[in-house]
């Protein structure tokens, strides 16, 4: 019960404005991930940018399980396996870009598209995590019991052999 686990992984990929821009995103993060892909809507209006509110402007993919290890793997390798100390949060969560979607393996650039960048967001949690989200007599996670950011930079460094600076 005390060994971290990847939760999830959260691809997420700003386009900023909705059209043709936005559908070949989605179709290039679907081609990555293997994986139905959400739209995600501007928040609030912000005429310097030229967005509106409830404007489409982002896509988004939350893998879980093997695919979520896959991705992570894979993503890790593109980056080197190099990631800084200020990627980590302090509930366990690790946060960081990938420039072009062009490393991924089978991916080719096409002058048509152009080059897309993302984020990629992990969370890491302990087993029995789900008694704080559950429906059904919720508890709180014990102060002992909750990830911390040492934990899961100790967890990167074994599990993937990441280098933290």
């Amino acid at each position: 019960m005390r060994n971290p686990k990847v939760d999830k992984v959260i691809v997420h990929m700003g386009v900023g404005e909705s059209g043709q821009h936005l559908v070949d995103a989605e179709g290039i993060l679907e081609d990555i991930t293997g994986q139905s892909v959400v739209r995600c809507y501007a928040k609030r209006t912000l005429p310097a940018f030229s967005i509106k509110k409830h404007e489409p402007i982002g896509c988004k993919v939350t893998l879980r399980g093997d695919a979520a290890e896959e991705f992570l793997t894979t993503s890790l390798e593109i980056i080197e396996k190099k990631l800084s100390e200020s990627q980590f949060d302090s509930n366990g969560n690790v946060a960081f870009g990938v420039e072009e979607h062009t490393d991924y393996p089978d991916m080719k650039y096409d002058p048509n598209i152009g080059i897309f960048g993302m984020d990629i967001n992990v969370i890491v949690n302990r087993p029995g995590y789900r008694i704080n989200k559950r429906r059904i007599t919720k508890r709180k996670i014990p102060t002992s019991h909750k990830i911390s950011k040492e934990d899961t930079i100790s967890f990167f460094k074994e599990n993937y052999g990441v280098e933290v600076e």
